[in-house]
Parts: C-alpha cells; structure tokens; sequence
C-alpha cells in the first residue's frame, strides 16, 4: 500500500463512521425511523416470498432508500433547528413542518408503489 493511500483510506473511513454514527443515532432518537425501519424489512420479506422482479426490486429498494434519506434529512433538519432556538418562531415552526411534508409525500409514493406492486401478487392467492 502507497503512503498516499492512507490519508484517503483513513478520510473514507471517517466518512463511513461518520454516516454510520448519523444512522444509528437517528434509529435510537427517531420513532418514525424504526417505524421506516420495520415497514422495510416487512417489504424485503414479502418482496422475498412473492419473488418480485429486477426492476420491481429495483423500484422496491429506491423507495426504501428515498425514504430512509429523507427521514434522515428531516432529522438533521430539526436538529439544526432546535440548535438555533429554542424559543417558539414561526419559520423554525415551517421549516419544521415543510421538512415533515417532505417526508409525508414520499411516505405516500411509497405505499403507491407497494400497493402498484404487490396487489396482482396479492389476487393471485385467490
């Protein structure tokens, strides 16, 4: 290994550690992300026993990751604005919220695409 590899393996590293810490600490802190966290992994099996397509799993994995990064976003979101005040104001009161709508748009693709995905699955049992 070259002596110049080491600073770049060591800047990934941190970036790695960093982002993990970041996850972990909003699956410890956030309900709504164990709530993401367990309709996920409730996906992935069912995805599993239904033996959905490439570019269903595709689909699939896209809005789990979308909603996972924006989960993480409104968090950071929030944090920074606690951060700033603590005192009621109403734009930390609509960044808050607008962050929030983020989230609940996505939520609401996502069960869409579930919905577009699974029910001829589902009908195919009966």
């Amino acid at each position: 290994m070259d002596s110049q590899d080491k600073p770049t393996r060591s800047l990934l590293m941190n970036a790695f550690s960093f982002a993990t810490a970041g996850i972990l600490t909003a699956l410890k802190m956030e309900r709504n992300m164990r709530f993401h966290l367990i309709s996920s992994l409730i996906v992935l099996i069912v995805s599993f026993y239904f033996s959905i397509t490439k570019i269903e799993w595709v689909i699939i994995l896209f809005a789990i990751g979308g909603m996972f990064a924006l989960e993480l976003m409104n968090t950071a979101i929030e944090r920074v604005v606690d951060l700033v005040t603590a005192e009621y104001h109403p734009l930390a009161k609509q960044a808050k919220d607008i962050a929030a709508g983020a989230v609940f748009v996505y939520a609401v693709l996502s069960v869409v695409i579930g919905i577009i995905i699974f029910i001829p699955y589902v009908l195919m049992l009966f």
